[in-house]
């Protein structure tokens, strides 16, 4: 239950703070006192939006703080853990207004976002806005209250959950086979590229050596010829440089006995010899092995050039990155049937929630048919207590081919205020007065079924009067025996209910200006209140007397 408010800077509201009691709370006041400022305020906690131009003070914050007791049951709890909140069996919901018009939301002094103190709100609190009863004509609205009748919370949960996972199911599904299709018409391109990079028959270096075989073969004439002519300087019939050395060696160690550093001499101009030698054989085998073949330079140019145009083509820099790019290539083509086995399974997985959404839809259907005749009597019965004696209710069930989140049921309620004329869709039938008694009896049917530990009835009486003003009353004091009721009003019959009367009023200086505030009133108070709403402007002994007489029963 809402047990504290405290709102400032907020409309006319400059600062108030205000304790409620369990049970039936009647909120009054004249028209532009500021009843609308008040649900405003509090609809900031219900996650509505919140607009700067509201502030009074534009330099400063506004604020909307309410201390609220609840129940700790399973989901509360699941909820609360989610966001690392400690349980005390009490929340403070905070909404914080800057002038810049950002919001900032807390609960018990955590920072949260919107959407969290959305879902927290909407267990513990109900507001019942002027002109909900739009609400009747919604197929949404009008299955809710046929579930809360049924108790269908829990199945209905479970449907949601497996109704949810197979949504999931079906867009990861989704996802997949455009990712496959896009990958096949992807896949006859890479097997071109595939193709034409595994018939080049590349190997890692070969570009490098190509290159220096071509340089080779380029200038063979040039090469061969200098090659001979090292070799004919090294040995030659008319000049022999290894014979010369071999005869020096020879002399150095004839000499080497008498003369000891002609064995250095020796030992020296025979390892030259040796070098020389291995270089003549080296030059000679190179001479043999250089041909001068344009067939060949013809080849090797042809083939550097594929190469080459490879490299440009894939715009890389070496045949390792096209091998490299091979490999990859077979990968994203093999890709494709690892993930036509993951499409495979999700199709299962799929099969198998579609299985249960219809086990657990025929469950909650068979559920709703089960309390069908139970529901349309006592909605009916109820509406009759309310000055409408023939009133004929009931709700009619269908099948859908299609599934939503609440199912495959569709629910029409019927509804005739006239005994001769025949039950139609409510929303296209009903007045406005008979659209205030059908919501308050179908919002006390929510009540029950959702516990929701507080209500908000912002004149819901709208369009009634009189006796069924009074019946409306004791059906809104009856329901706040269960739970706490707010009932903002504009009729005596209905004021006059409960132990708790709040008034909202105006008041003006020339230092502040014009201001909201709302105080309780008892006694006298109360009965020139009462009495006010029954006179209009003028205050009569005879409606002081009506209003006292209201308040006695």
């Amino acid at each position: 239950m809402l047990k504290n408010l405290i709102i400032s800077n907020y409309a006319l509201i400059e600062n108030l703070e205000i304790d409620f009691p369990a049970g039936l709370v009647i909120i009054t006041g004249e028209t532009g006192a500021g009843k609308s400022i008040l649900m405003g305020a509090l609809s900031l906690l219900l996650g509505n939006k919140a607009e700067s131009d509201t502030l009074i003070n534009q330099e400063k914050n506004c604020v909307v703080e309410a201390l609220f007791s609840y129940s700790q049951d399973r989901e509360m709890v699941d909820l609360l853990e989610s966001e690392g909140i400690e349980r005390t069996g009490e929340l403070i919901l905070r909404r914080v207004i800057t002038p810049a018009g950002k919001s900032r939301s807390f609960v018990n002094d955590q920072p949260v976002s919107l959407q969290f103190l959305k879902s927290i709100s909407g267990k513990i609190i109900d507001i019942h806005a002027q002109h909900q009863h739009l609400l009747l004509g919604d197929s949404r609205f009008q299955l809710s209250v046929l579930d809360s009748y049924a108790g269908n919370g829990g199945v209905l949960k479970e449907y949601q959950e497996v109704f949810s996972e197979l949504a999931e199911r079906e867009r990861e599904l989704a996802t997949l086979r455009k990712k496959i299709s896009e990958q096949e018409e992807e896949n006859d391109y890479n097997k071109f590229q595939l193709e034409q990079l595994k018939s080049a028959k590349l190997r890692e270096g070969e570009l490098e050596e190509l290159e220096e075989e071509y340089k080779i073969l380029s200038n063979a004439e040039e090469i061969k010829g200098t090659l001979s002519f090292i070799s004919t300087l090294l040995e030659s019939e008319e000049l022999s440089v290894l014979r010369n050395l071999k005869e020096a060696a020879s002399s150095s160690v004839k000499i080497s006995q008498n003369f000891s550093p002609a064995a250095e001499y020796a030992k020296r101009i025979e390892s030259c010899r040796i070098e020389l030698k291995d270089i003549h054989q080296e030059v000679g085998l190179m001479t043999e092995k250089i041909i001068v073949s344009p067939e060949r330079i013809t080849l090797v140019e042809e083939r550097i050039s594929d190469i080459y145009k490879l490299l440009n083509k894939h715009h890389l820099a070496s045949v390792s990155g096209l091998i490299e790019l091979m490999d990859n290539l077979e990968q994203k083509i093999n890709k494709t049937g690892s993930e036509r086995d993951d499409v495979e399974r999700l199709q299962r997985e799929r099969d198998l929630l579609n299985k249960r959404r219809g086990d657990a839809a025929d469950l909650l259907h068979k559920r709703r048919e089960a309390v069908l005749k139970a529901f349309s009597e006592s909605v009916r019965d109820s509406v009759r207590e309310l000055e409408m004696p023939y009133a004929e209710f009931f709700a009619k069930l269908s099948k859908r081919e299609t599934y939503c989140e609440t199912g495959n049921t569709s629910v029409s309620l019927m509804f005739s205020a006239n005994r001769e004329i025949e039950p139609r869709e409510l929303g296209k039938v009903a007045s406005g007065g008979e659209l205030s008694r059908i919501m308050l009896c179908l919002k006390a049917i929510l009540a029950k079924g959702s516990g929701m530990p507080t209500m908000i009835f912002d004149e819901i009486d709208t369009g009634v009067s009189g006796r069924i003003a009074d019946k409306m009353g004791r059906l809104i004091n009856d329901m706040a025996g269960e739970m706490q009721i707010f009932a903002i009003t504009h009729l005596p019959q209905i004021a006059s209910k409960g132990d708790c009367h709040l008034l909202v009023y105006k008041e003006s200086d020339k230092a502040k200006g014009t201001r909201t505030l709302i105080k309780r009133i008892e006694g006298e108070e109360r009965i020139e209140e009462i009495a006010r709403m029954l006179s209009g402007t003028r205050t009569t002994e005879a409606a002081l007397a009506n209003a006292e007489e209201l308040l006695r029963n």
